[in-house]
């Protein structure tokens, strides 16, 4: 009786729900940051493996609203070495994740009526390791929804992060060696 009248107060809402607040409210504010900083991302291309950790990691870390990081990657496996590109890039993108996982986490009310929404969602439930890890693997935009699939249903973080790693470090070492035998494919034609 005394825990259900403390659930009704605000107070004793609040202090129930007050991870799931600060993890939508950190996820959201590290969206507008790398949109409001857009720009600014798009010069770290120049600076080697860690201009591609960082915009795989901020790129990544966009909820729903897509930042072509994945370019960069292209472009880093075209003058760096590739695999190497696509390894930074693999560990890199999943803490990016983190975001639409956290989003997850502390609410998805905004989304959850969503049929794609909820296929996901069933089979995260099914086949969450592997879920997440094939999505993970392919460039989509459905990605983030099943970060946040993940989150509301409290997959394990470090599950999370392990399929997550998988999927985008296969997905990144195939789009650096793309870029690398880009060159090539062009200086056929370039002379």
């Amino acid at each position: 009786m005394e825990e259900t009248r403390e659930r009704l107060t605000v107070g004793g809402w609040f202090r129930q729900h007050w991870r799931q607040i600060a993890a939508l409210g950190l996820s959201v504010l590290i969206t507008a940051m790398v949109l409001l900083n857009a720009e600014r991302l798009a010069g770290l291309q120049g600076y080697g493996y860690a201009g591609v950790f960082i915009v795989s990691l901020l790129g990544n870390a966009t909820v729903i609203l897509p930042v072509p990081s994945l370019a960069i990657v292209f472009a880093g496996g075209s003058v760096l070495n590739p695999l190497l590109v696509g390894l930074v890039a693999g560990v890199a993108e999943p803490l990016g994740e983190l975001t639409g996982y956290m989003a997850g986490y502390g609410g998805s009310a905004i989304i959850e009526d969503r049929k794609a929404y909820q296929r996901l969602q069933e089979r995260v439930a099914k086949h969450g390791f592997w879920t997440i890890a094939g999505l993970a693997a392919i460039p989509n935009p459905v990605f983030d929804l099943a970060g946040i699939a993940a989150g509301a249903m409290k997959m394990g973080v470090g599950r999370f992060l392990a399929a997550c790693w998988l999927g985008k470090t296969v997905k990144a070492i195939l789009i650096a060696y793309l870029g690398s035998l880009s060159i090539d494919w062009l200086s056929r034609f370039i002379g």
